[in-house]
C-alpha cells in the first residue's frame, strides 16, 4: 500500500482548530481499504509507505497558537542549563523540535480515522518519556482538545514541564512522574490511551514495550524516528507483537528543516497486552 499525503501551506484561520484544519486537508487515500498485516520488510520501502510534505506546519497555527509556542521555546532556551535540549538557538528549535513535533499530527490523523474508526478531535494522548515537552507538550497547543500526559521520570524536567504548561496556560496538560514501565502497570493508565507517542527515547523494540501497555485495543503507538528506520522496525516485530499490536505503516515526514526528518512508525493495538508487561527495570 502506498499513497501521498500532501499538505498544503494556506492560512490558517483563528477561530479553527487544528484538528479541525487538519481534517480538512487534502490526503490522497488509497483507493482500497485493507486491513491491517504483517509487514513484508523485503518490500517495507514500497508497499508501506506514504509521504507527508509540508513548507511549514507552524504557520498553520492560530496567532494565540504561535504566542504559545514562543512562550515555550523562551522558556525553554531559559532553562537550558539542565540540557533540556542540545539546541540553543530560537530558530533552531523552531526547526529542529517545533516543526519536528508538529509534522506527526497529520500521519495520526490520517492513520487513526482510517484505522481506528473514531473521531480525531478529543484524543487521549501519552507523551512517552517527553523529556522537554517533545512532542507532546507541542501537540497539546497545536491540539486543544486533546487530554495530554507527559510521562517523565526525572524530576528537574517534569519541574521544568509544569512551569511550562502554567506559564502557556494550557488546561488540556497533565505531567506525571514516573517510569513508563511502572506506569504501564497502573490501572489508572494501563490501556487508557487512544494514542501513546515517543520520540528519541530508545530504540523501537523497547518503545513497544513501554509505549503499547498504555494503548487501548484499537488505539495506535506512534514513534518518531529517523529517515531510515527499516532495519528498526524488523528487529523490533516480535516485541510488536508480543505486546499486542502490529505495525501498520511507516511514513515519512519530511518538515520544514532537513533536522526534522522522521519516520512516524505507526503501530496498531490489535489484542490486549499480557499482564506481565511491561517487566520491571532489569526484569526478564
Amino acid at each position: 500500500m502506498f499513497y501521498r499525503c500532501k499538505i498544503l501551506n494556506v492560512n490558517f484561520p483563528s477561530s479553527m482548530s487544528l484538528g479541525t484544519f487538519v481534517k480538512h486537508l487534502p490526503f490522497s487515500k488509497p483507493k482500497t481499504s485493507l486491513p491491517p498485516q504483517r509487514l513484508n520488510f523485503k518490500s517495507l520501502t514500497t508497499t508501506t509507505t506514504c509521504v507527508t510534505r509540508s513548507s511549514s506546519y507552524f504557520e498553520t497555527l492560530n496567532s494565540r497558537q504561535k504566542d504559545q509556542i514562543h512562550l515555550y521555546v523562551d522558556a525553554l532556551l531559559q532553562w537550558n542549563q539542565m540540557n533540556l535540549t542540545a539546541v540553543n538557538e530560537v530558530n533552531e528549535v523552531m526547526e529542529r523540535h517545533i516543526e519536528d513535533s508538529l509534522a506527526i499530527i497529520p500521519p495520526i490523523q490520517n492513520s487513526y480515522i482510517s484505522s481506528c474508526n473514531n473521531s480525531f478531535d478529543n484524543l487521549r494522548i501519552v507523551d512517552v518519556g517527553s523529556g522537554a515537552g517533545l512532542p507532546g507538550l507541542v501537540l497539546a497547543v497545536a491540539c486543544p482538545g486533546w487530554e495530554v500526559t507527559l510521562v517523565e521520570s526525572m524530576n528537574k524536567r517534569c519541574l521544568f514541564l509544569e512551569h511550562a504548561v502554567n506559564l502557556i496556560g494550557l488546561s488540556n496538560v497533565q505531567v506525571v512522574r514516573e517510569r513508563a514501565e511502572k506506569l504501564g502497570q497502573d490501572s489508572n493508565f494501563r490501556e487508557r490511551f487512544d494514542v501513546a507517542v515517543a520520540r528519541a527515547v530508545a530504540e523501537m523494540k523497547v518503545l513497544a514495550e513501554y509505549c503499547l501497555p498504555l494503548v487501548r485495543v484499537g488505539g495506535l503507538f506512534v514513534a518518531a524516528k529517523g529517515h531510515n528506520p527499516q532495519d528498526e522496525v524488523k528487529s523490533a516485530e516480535r516485541a510488536t507483537k508480543l505486546m499486542g499490536a502490529s505495525v501498520l505503516q511507516l511514513c515519512s515526514v519530511e518538515s520544514h528543516s532537513p533536522h526534522g526528518q522522521r519516520t512516524a512508525i505507526i503501530c496498531l493495538k490489535n489484542r490486549p497486552t499480557p499482564r506481565k508487561y511491561p517487566r520491571d527495570p532489569g526484569g526478564s
